[in-house]
């Protein structure tokens, strides 16, 4: 893909040079020290990435939690997949444009100042240690069915935890280990679903789909009513740009691997969904608790769809922690460069942030912790549901920033027809990123906004240490 603007020096913050640790990094000392260990992902890791990053383990959920509003609801994953797609396709321009580890961050921050870029960074990491702990607690669910740890609250947490500790391990191993433990995530985990997603239609009976609009609040209230439990499904299409220092050749490879992954995932979504849909009773699917063994068990018979599906599900969820446990350190490692976070988040070792990825799988742990302790179950499902808002924030000032790119480039340096489908690809982008808000609710909207605050006391901490710094 070519992009709409020329790539050009940025002229707004002159004391930032863009690229410039990424490109030296791999020249230093420590670098070919840890090239063993440190290893640039390809195409086929950054898609894996992308795709283990946006299935996790909600996918096993999906049916069941949709099913109540009835097929309308495929409606609403076909808006969805739409969104996110030129959600894709825009971080794949941004990417081309500032092929730099940070994503979000990089993109706001070279379009709107320091403040912008900050929010982004913290928004995004605040959404990466809240989702690793709910993947785990999740994932301890899926536990239980093959090894009983639910008798004993020590043992929950001990699954819980060593749930998240090992990803981080791998992660703390190196970007080496990183990519070679997400591609084979990602594989085991879709022969499975692919075995349901496709062999499904070899099963389907319409006459499972039950009523078309399963609701009384109207067609549109039906599509979006089911899309907001649908959107945390979507997040993770920004995988490969926060992680674009970390991928050879980021100008080609991010874009592609982010539109690829984004399809393979909505692909699963989409037939895995219609295929439970055709091959589980509406009735039957509605009080579900594990959509997909019900379909392994209409297809072939028996009762070993439960054990089969839980496994998929641990190696979903595991594959995806090992993915946002990666992305959970990027972030703040792009802003610590630049004075916005503190420094000990730049450090890395073996190509990872390991400061990022033990703060994060701390904070992780505590709020794990914390949920069973303290039976706060409701509290636990706001704070999963403020991931989505969180999400958001950076969605939408990397789109308003590639906006801001496309109207204040040189007109004898843009391309008029790319131009014009570049601008609709962001403004479709933007819609989309102010519907996953709207769809978090009120009071997640609410809760997010007052993390958002807690981060602008730490802005004025970090700039003012930057300041004095300057004045040294």
């Amino acid at each position: 893909m070519t992009t709409a603007l020329t790539p050009t020096p940025p002229q707004r913050h002159h004391d930032h040079q863009p690229g410039t640790h990424e490109n030296t990094r791999e020249n230093t000392p420590e670098s070919t020290r840890e090239h063993r260990h440190a290893r640039r992902f390809g195409l086929p890791i950054a898609t894996a990435l992308v795709m283990g990053n946006i299935i996790g383990g909600g996918i096993f959920l999906l049916p069941a939690s949709v099913a109540p509003y009835g097929t309308i609801s495929l409606v609403a994953f076909a808006v969805l997949t739409v969104g996110a797609i030129a959600l894709a396709l825009v971080f794949g321009r941004l990417a081309q444009r500032h092929p730099r580890t940070g994503g979000p961050y990089v993109y706001a921050r070279e379009a709107f100042g320091d403040f912008a870029g900050f929010l982004a960074a913290w928004s995004y990491w605040i959404t990466t240690w809240v989702s690793n702990a709910a993947l785990a607690v999740a994932a301890v669910g899926y536990l239980d069915v093959l090894i009983p740890v639910h008798h004993s609250t020590a043992a929950t947490i001990t699954a819980a935890l060593c749930l998240q500790w090992l990803p981080a391990l791998a992660n703390l191993a190196g970007t080496r280990y990183v990519g070679a433990v997400q591609l084979v995530a990602t594989v085991l985990k879709f022969v499975p679903l692919l075995l349901v997603a496709v062999g499904g239609l070899f099963f389907f009976d319409s006459g499972n789909l039950g009523p078309f609009q399963g609701s009384d609040s109207g067609a549109l209230g039906a599509v979006s009513a089911s899309a907001a439990i649908l959107l945390f499904s979507y997040l993770g299409v920004e995988s490969a740009a926060v992680s674009a220092g970390e991928v050879r050749d980021p100008e080609r490879n991010v874009g592609r691997a982010t539109i690829l992954g984004t399809l393979g995932a909505a692909a699963i979504y989409l037939l895995g969904t219609l295929s439970v849909f055709g091959t589980v009773a509406h009735d039957k699917l509605v009080t579900s608790s594990a959509p997909f063994s019900d379909a392994v068990n209409a297809m072939f018979g028996g009762s070993w769809g439960g054990t089969a599906v839980a496994c998929m599900a641990l190696v979903s969820m595991v594959g995806a922690l090992n993915g946002w446990t990666l992305l959970s350190a990027q972030t703040p490692y792009a802003a610590a460069r630049d004075g916005l976070f503190p420094k000990a988040f730049a450090r890395k070792k073996r190509g990872v942030p390991t400061v990022g990825v033990l703060v994060t799988v701390v904070l992780a742990s505590l709020l794990t912790v914390y949920n069973y302790t303290a039976g706060s179950g409701g509290v636990f499902e706001i704070l999963v549901l403020v991931t989505t808002f969180t999400a958001t924030v950076p969605y939408l000032l990397s789109t308003a920033a590639q906006i801001y790119f496309l109207a204040s480039g040189q007109t004898d340096r843009v391309h008029r027809g790319r131009l014009v489908r570049d601008a609709l690809l962001a403004a479709l982008a933007f819609g989309f990123s102010m519907w996953l808000v709207a769809g978090s609710g009120y009071a997640a909207v609410y809760q997010g906004v007052l993390f958002l605050f807690a981060g602008v006391l730490v802005y004025a901490w970090m700039s003012a240490r930057k300041e004095r710094a300057a004045r040294r």
